[in-house]
């Protein structure tokens, strides 16, 4: 799936580039007002990520024209105005949503699909590792097209590394997405789901590894040859 971003900074764009690539999307960007027109007439992107502060205006300013173009886009205004003012500017313009700079990339990530999974017939991309792959619609994980046969608590630790492949997550923010409220949790629980995952990963001979870092918490990464 790709989506348009409307961006001039150029390390703003790789950052949010970066994320969205990881996450399974394709990324197409233009860095004024006067290119996303065309762009969007050129392609039925499902959703735009529209900055405000561009050479040539301000986006918000922009948008009902950019909807006349494309009237099913999603669009979340990334912007550095951060005040209350300026979320319900853009909102009440017709964004479906506003998120401010400097912003979190798995924010960015749950937000775009939020707004994705509003657009009924918008179908989310599987995020893929080699031939391991996951369905966040469906809470699935696939081995090249063939269900991964998991425990529920080992797919949603996987699930939570697949959403941020390639950077670690902390204990804390695992425990709090594989546990239900009230359930207790504890690092060594967490430490021998880690080690059934890891081994139901070697054990289907993927490219990818289970790795971890001593206070930190685990990542999911390319296995290193």
């Amino acid at each position: 799936m790709r989506i348009l971003v409307v961006e001039d900074q150029l390390d703003v764009a790789a950052l949010i580039t970066d994320s969205v690539n990881r996450a399974g999307f394709d990324v197409d960007r233009v860095g004024r007002l006067v290119e996303v027109k065309p762009a969007l007439l050129s392609h039925d992107y499902p959703l735009m990520l529209l900055d405000r502060r561009l050479p040539d205006g301000d986006g918000l300013r922009a948008l009902s024209e950019f909807r006349r173009a494309r009237p099913g886009i999603r669009v979340i205004i990334v912007s550095a105005l951060n005040g209350t003012g300026d979320k319900v500017d853009g909102l009440e313009s017709g964004a479906d949503d506003y998120l401010a700079k400097p912003f979190d990339a798995d924010e960015l990530l749950a937000r775009i699909r939020a707004c994705l999974r509003r657009a009924s017939d918008v179908e989310l991309p599987r995020v893929v590792m080699g031939r391991l792959s996951f369905d966040f619609a469906a809470h699935q994980a696939f081995v090249s097209d063939r269900p991964f046969e998991l425990h529920r608590k080992e797919a949603l630790l996987l699930e939570s590394l697949m959403r941020r492949a390639e950077r670690f997550v902390n204990h804390r923010t695992i425990m709090k997405e594989i546990n239900s409220p009230g359930e207790s949790a504890s690092i060594d629980a967490l430490r021998m789901l880690a080690l059934r995952l890891r081994q139901k990963l070697k054990s289907e001979r993927l490219d990818v590894e289970l790795a971890s870092s001593r206070g930190v918490g685990y990542m999911l990464r390319r296995a290193r040859t």
